[in-house]
């Protein structure tokens, strides 16, 4: 997918040119302001810049210089809002079906039980939306999206009206969404624990402009972007889990192309399934040698590969090597100068198993 819009708005002229992967999540992420919801409209067609070109596969939905501009229904997309926008007087199964209407029948991708089955609607079927939950509402509204078949799925903040308890029940859905269908979606965030759990490519945005766009992993540890100098900086590890040790509760994780393994606080799953851990900066200490009789249970060699300033002056970033992985580590500036930090040194890393959030 490609993405090129120049779009003069109130208080700044979004101005970007993206290359976007077919498949997987694409978070757009930034402070509030930034352009996330002004791209995502550019996108849907919501929004017509003046100079823009958008592509979809074989499909050019806009193209300036040929004066082609595809409007939104025309377009085989899916979009949910913040708000879920149900119709109020329609059972979840009717507004389902005003989804599922808009399709031709040998043109629909996606028939009704599964979605139904993918966001967890068995039992709410018969009920208005005035009787769900926020999180409720919002997996028929993105369920009701599916179903008109669309090649893009794109979500503003889909999350953002939800308290903590009601994000933590649409999560596991959205996750579900991203590794059962291979629809390409659009995921606009300001919360990076989200973006963390559910992206595998970020599109870094700041005052209508694109920072940096690359894949998740590379781009959490990179030292010259504002993400890792955050007092929330961390790192993305794919691992694959290989034995559990139920009597203490440790599962143990394969790291990709590396014989190191990550033993992490967390319920049973089957060998050989993927797992995707978050390893915050602060949670990483840094050994000249390797630590004997400890508490912590991930002793892991390390090489590091560069130093930088934090947003504290007291401390430091160090951006780690750890057979393939990336890995960040926030320390004292004392504590660096006690290590002799320096690029290409040899170090242990030590991180909790109960920091690690799977």
């Amino acid at each position: 997918m490609h993405a090129r819009f120049r779009l003069p708005l109130d208080s700044f002229t979004l101005d970007v040119d993206l290359a976007l992967p077919a498949r997987g999540v694409t978070a757009l992420f930034g402070p509030s302001g930034s352009g996330k919801t002004s791209l995502l409209r550019c996108i849907a067609g919501l929004a017509q810049a003046p100079e823009g070109k958008l592509t979809l596969g074989d499909n050019c939905w806009q193209d300036s210089t040929r004066k082609l501009f595809v409007p939104t229904h025309q377009r085989a997309l899916g979009y949910v809002f913040q708000e879920a926008s149900l119709f109020d007087h329609l059972s979840v199964e009717d507004n389902l079906r005003f989804g599922l209407k808009r399709i031709a029948a040998g043109d629909r991708r996606l028939q009704p039980q599964q979605a139904v089955s993918l966001l967890g609607l068995e039992g709410l079927l018969q009920r208005r939306p005035q009787h769900l939950s926020g999180g409720e509402r919002q997996r028929v509204a993105i369920a009701r999206a599916l179903l008109v078949s669309p090649r893009l799925l794109l979500l503003d903040e889909p999350l953002s009206a939800l308290d903590a308890p009601r994000k933590a029940e649409i999560l596991p859905y959205l996750e579900r969404l991203h590794g059962e269908l291979e629809i390409p979606i659009i995921y606009v965030s300001h919360a990076l624990e989200e973006v963390i759990r559910l992206a595998d490519h970020l599109v870094l945005l700041d005052n209508g402009q694109a920072l940096a766009s690359g894949p998740l992993q590379t781009m959490l540890p990179r030292l010259d972007l504002p993400l890792a100098r955050s007092d929330d900086a961390s790192v993305v590890i794919n691992g694959t889990a290989t034995e559990y040790d139920s009597d203490y509760q440790l599962l143990s994780l394969q790291l990709p192309k590396s014989d190191l393994c990550l033993r992490v606080a967390h319920q049973p799953i089957a060998p050989g399934r993927p797992l995707r851990l978050r390893v915050q900066a602060r949670d990483v200490s840094l050994s000249l040698q390797q630590p004997q009789h400890s508490s912590i249970l991930n002793l892991l060699p390390v090489r590091v590969v560069a130093v930088a300033a934090a947003d504290n002056p007291a401390h430091l970033l160090v951006q780690l090597d750890m057979q393939g992985s990336a890995l960040l580590a926030r320390i004292t500036r004392y504590s660096s100068d006690q290590l002799g930090l320096h690029p290409g040194q040899a170090l242990w890393a030590q991180i909790k198993s109960v920091a690690l959030l799977g």
